[in-house]
């Protein structure tokens, strides 16, 4: 039987429907990247290679740009070697690394390993010790200063200080504020570190915690074999967070002094320079890039590790 080709109909054109949704979906990713992107270049990357550029000048932050004279290293020369409060405030920010990372950072990993144990109320807990994470530092520093009020403070009237007449000055003694302030800043980081700990402890094998109950290991000496080990990758992120969080550290000593008078910190001495009466913005930079080359170095540790793990 012939077939009467005319009589078929053709078949409709294929619409290029794809094709549209595929230069629409290019069309919304350029845009959901390249809107943050934009916002990243502008907000964080060029004010920071601005601030490494004018470290290299003498520029006041009066006149146009074209009054910016380049003196190469001076800047760094005078802060390493004439500039008083440096060696102070870079010894204050190594004593705040310390700190955190002996004492807020073992408090957060004690919290985490308690909470994890599903105590009672241990969600109660939770919130608890991570309420001061969600303050900002300079409310952790106006809570403080109550705390620590020389006459209607909580402390000096719990230690009976005030009816002795001997009032202790938490914040004003240059001897001792520092570690006073550290405490505040404990009293936050360590919520920090508790909810890090506790998000790595959820995910480790419980087989393995089995495996040396059989073996008949002791509590102490499974965490320490067993358990700890295994928190490796939450380890270097808790590392890197304590670091940046000792260098960054302004809001707190700010809010308090000013960040004078035995609280000297690096982060302070760039704001004095770059917004204070000084306007000296070459030298805040310069400070600026020191603190900046400091933070870099755990920020590669954590990002080469990372690689190295996916490879």
């Amino acid at each position: 039987m012939a077939i009467d080709h005319a009589a078929v109909p053709a078949p409709p054109p294929r619409r290029r429907r794809a094709g549209r949704l595929m230069k629409r979906d290019r069309v919304a990713v350029a845009v959901m990247v390249g809107v943050p992107l934009a916002f990243v270049v502008a907000f964080i990357w060029f004010p920071t290679f601005a601030s490494v550029y004018l470290s290299f000048t003498g520029w006041d932050g009066i006149g146009g740009l074209d009054t910016i004279d380049w003196i190469g290293l001076l800047n760094y020369d005078q802060i390493v070697s004439i500039y008083p409060p440096f060696w102070p405030a870079f010894r204050h920010n190594l004593i705040w690394l310390a700190f955190l990372a002996l004492v807020p950072t073992v408090l957060g990993l004690l919290l985490a390993y308690l909470l994890d144990k599903q105590i009672r109320g241990s969600r109660v807990y939770q919130s608890i010790f991570f309420l001061p994470v969600v303050l900002s530092l300079a409310v952790v520093g106006f809570i403080w200063q109550l705390v620590y009020a020389p006459e209607q403070g909580l402390i000096n009237n719990v230690l009976g200080t005030t009816e002795q007449g001997n009032l202790i000055n938490w914040l004003g003694d240059p001897q001792i504020n520092l570690w006073a302030v550290l405490v505040a800043a404990a009293w936050r980081h360590a919520g920090y570190i508790m909810i890090l700990y506790l998000a790595g402890l959820k995910s480790v094998d419980p087989a393995l915690r089995e495996a040396a109950a059989i073996d008949g290991a002791s509590e102490w000496y499974a965490f320490r074999t067993v358990v700890f080990p295994a928190l490796k990758p939450i380890n270097i992120v808790v590392l890197v967070v304590t670091v940046i969080e000792a260098l960054r550290a302004f809001d707190l000593v700010y809010v308090i002094n000013r960040g004078r008078n035995g609280l000297e910190l690096l982060s302070v001495l760039v704001t004095d320079n770059i917004v204070g009466e000084a306007s000296r913005i070459g030298y805040g930079s310069a400070l600026a890039t020191i603190l900046l080359v400091i933070s870099l170095v755990p920020i590669i540790v954590f990002v080469s590790r990372a690689f190295q793990e996916q490879a």
